[in-house]
């Protein structure tokens, strides 16, 4: 049976839900203002995207397209209601409702705790089913009792944000089976799942869920959670078949650098290392600049307060690392970096400071 718990309360029913939450923090407050909306038999609720495929907007998502996608990853992980759910994403969020729906639609058990950056060190039981952003996960690992339970869960699934090369490698060095996702809001949270092993990350979809390509080679998705409508991505991918592809990255983002097509976010998980070694924790991406000769050529800016001191090390040393047309033209350096509201770097604004 369904059963949410926040600190010492404890809510099964919707009469439960009635609560007078006044006191308790805001996301507390979200949590089970969405939980009395759905036992109340709410049709449709209202989400704002991150602007995946397009603006950023508000759309309203329905009840089934949330149980689809409920269903969908039941179907894939093979939970049901003995599994436990933990609850540590902003039920603002589609990310954080979601959680909350697959506990209803499983009739499982959640814990809803702060969505902070180490969610587990005060973590008393374990849960099954766990999903976090990449930064929650990298504050687990370097803590030793929150990565002793890290590796105790069963279904560990990361996403909100591409993970990082470097946070690949520790959960698989420390043995934590755990997912990369691929999804929107638009598609009501993952539709995709990639599993973290050594190698190119493969995304395996979910059961019931439709995948191509268009003319820019840009991944479409159509699913019972997306309301039976083709969504267009800007993503680029490789279909490997029918049930996985390889993302390479935003096709926007792409450079075409003298016929040959780069992708930066590809670059920049195979770059990480080597720049993290003269710049350690800076922000980065790659960009193409206009030029006569190739259309495009490959640059580099990196987010640092310690000027370019150190850029001609990175430059010989991402000549050894990269291959023939992988290295940079130039590189440049700025104190800080054009963000989103969500915090995300906003590449073209940044780039119009150099």
């Amino acid at each position: 049976m369904f059963q949410l718990t926040f600190g010492n309360h404890i809510f099964q029913t919707k009469e439960d839900f009635e609560l007078d939450t006044a006191a308790f923090p805001d996301f507390a407050k979200a949590a089970i203002q969405f939980c009395r909306d759905w036992l109340s038999g709410k049709k449709t609720f209202e989400q704002q995207t991150s602007g995946s495929t397009g603006t950023p907007q508000r759309i309203e998502i329905s009840r089934d397209q949330m149980i689809a996608s409920a269903k969908a990853t039941q179907g894939f992980f093979k939970t049901d209601k003995t599994t436990s759910l933990l609850c540590c994403l902003d039920p603002n969020y589609i990310a954080g409702k979601m959680m909350l729906v697959r506990a209803m639609v499983w009739n499982a058990k959640t814990e809803l705790i702060e969505p902070k950056s180490n969610p587990l060190l005060e973590l008393v039981e374990i849960p099954d089913f766990l999903a976090m952003v990449p930064l929650q996960a990298e504050a687990c690992i370097q803590v030793k009792p929150s990565l002793e339970k890290l590796k105790k869960i069963n279904h560990l699934i990361i996403g909100g944000a591409p993970i990082s090369s470097g946070l690949i490698e520790k959960l698989i060095t420390n043995k934590i089976q755990a997912f990369q996702t691929y999804g929107m809001t638009e598609t009501v949270s993952h539709l995709a799942l990639a599993k973290i092993e050594a190698g190119e990350l493969i995304y395996r979809i979910l059961p019931g869920v439709e995948i191509g390509t268009d003319e820019r080679n840009a991944l479409w998705v159509k699913s019972a959670a997306s309301n039976n409508e083709l969504v267009q991505t800007n993503d680029a991918v490789d279909i490997i078949d029918q049930h996985s592809f390889q993302w390479l990255g935003r096709v926007d983002f792409v450079i075409n650098s003298g016929g040959v097509k780069l992708h930066p976010e590809l670059l920049e998980a195979k770059a990480e290392p080597v720049i993290h070694r003269f710049y350690p924790n800076s922000a980065f991406f790659f960009f193409g600049q206009g030029d006569e000769t190739l259309g495009e050529k490959l640059c580099l800016v990196i987010e640092t307060k310690n000027g370019s001191e150190n850029s001609f090390k990175v430059l010989e040393a991402l000549k050894k690392a990269m291959g023939k047309y992988e290295s940079p033209k130039n590189i440049f350096t700025l104190e800080e970096f054009t963000r989103t509201a969500s915090g995300k770097v906003n590449r073209p604004k940044t780039i119009t400071k150099l």
